[in-house]
């Protein structure tokens, strides 16, 4: 069944925005090229858009050319906010950005692990708040939220995982209980992928397996451009795989005895240490990628670490 005019105009400004996003200014005859619309409905649109208050004219393209046709049009980056946070088991970090991507504020704030549960939330409710104050006076328009742990593919939320703080799952219900904005969450590794293909390492590939070595160790799956969850939010949850040399097995929401018990950043630094490699780890980072880093540097049997830690990935594989 065809669109109707409405939704066909929907979808053709929400294709022109993506252009101007992932491009930057356009013409009204590159904007043509891009979505392969007619001249008249490229026309209709971006009047409709500058009505809007969503894009404006930003300059000319040539040296020598003047009018309607050289006019370059981008998107009004500071019509709204967009918002950030990275949940970690003893910490928020929060990055405020325009329409654009630029980052206009950020900050981060340890969560100790003695910490209350609501007092956590409270004080991360009050990290997102500050932070975007100091941003500007624009509206907050979305707030993506990366966390550890699986994500109910229906219902869009974290769901409950051992090892994982309660104040995790709390704190997304007190984010979309409390803001007029759209609050999603995601798994962190998920969002790496996404990352990489849109502006990293896998950008010329539609399909890729990308692999997390953090705290603990997982995967994230793109077929076809499109990111794979899984029917249960697990499709990427390698840690939980029983493979030999470990002992006990996983449960569901429990990965000791898993993959993770040979790949997670534990095991990896404590291998690290056998072959002479010493773990520093600066600021955020997990044990297991100070671990490679310092055997690329060529500390201690670098190798041998290497081809060790090289054959307990394999295992996942």
């Amino acid at each position: 069944m065809p669109a109707s005019p409405s939704t066909a105009r929907a979808i053709n400004d929400r294709l022109a925005l993506r252009h101007l996003q992932q491009e930057g200014p356009l013409t009204a005859t590159q904007l043509k090229t891009l979505t392969g619309l007619s001249r008249p409905t490229v026309a209709d649109l971006v009047e409709r858009l500058s009505d809007a208050g969503l894009i404006h004219v930003v300059g000319e393209t040539g040296a020598d050319r003047r009018g309607p046709n050289a006019r370059l049009y981008g998107i009004v980056a500071d019509r709204a906010l967009l918002a950030g946070l990275d949940v970690r088991t003893d910490s928020v970090a929060v990055v405020v950005a325009d329409l654009l991507g630029a980052t206009l504020a950020e900050a981060t704030l340890p969560i100790g692990s003695e910490t209350e549960g609501d007092d956590a939330v409270e004080q991360a409710v009050a990290l997102l708040t500050t932070t975007v104050g100091s941003a500007g006076s624009a509206p907050l328009h979305s707030v993506g939220i990366g966390a550890p742990g699986l994500i109910d593919p229906v219902t869009g939320e974290l769901r409950d995982s051992s090892g994982l703080p309660a104040w995790h799952r709390s704190l997304v219900r007190a984010l979309q209980d409390r803001l007029p904005a759209t609050v999603l969450v995601e798994n962190e590794t998920n969002l790496a992928a996404v990352a990489e293909h849109r502006a990293g390492a896998a950008r010329d590939y539609d399909t890729f397996v990308l692999l997390w070595l953090g705290h603990g160790v997982g995967a994230a799956v793109m077929l076809d451009g499109k990111l794979r969850r899984g029917a249960s939010g697990g499709a990427g949850e390698i840690g939980f795989l029983p493979v030999p040399g470990t002992v006990g097995t996983p449960s569901a929401v429990n990965c000791d005895g898993g993959f993770h018990s040979l790949a997670g950043s534990v095991p990896l630094c404590e291998l690290a240490a056998g072959h002479g490699i010493a773990v520093t780890a600066e600021g955020q980072e997990p044990g297991a990628a100070a671990a490679v880093r310092a055997a690329l540097a060529g500390e201690g049997d670098s190798e041998g670490f290497l081809a060790a830690a090289a054959d307990r990935i394999a295992l996942g594989a």
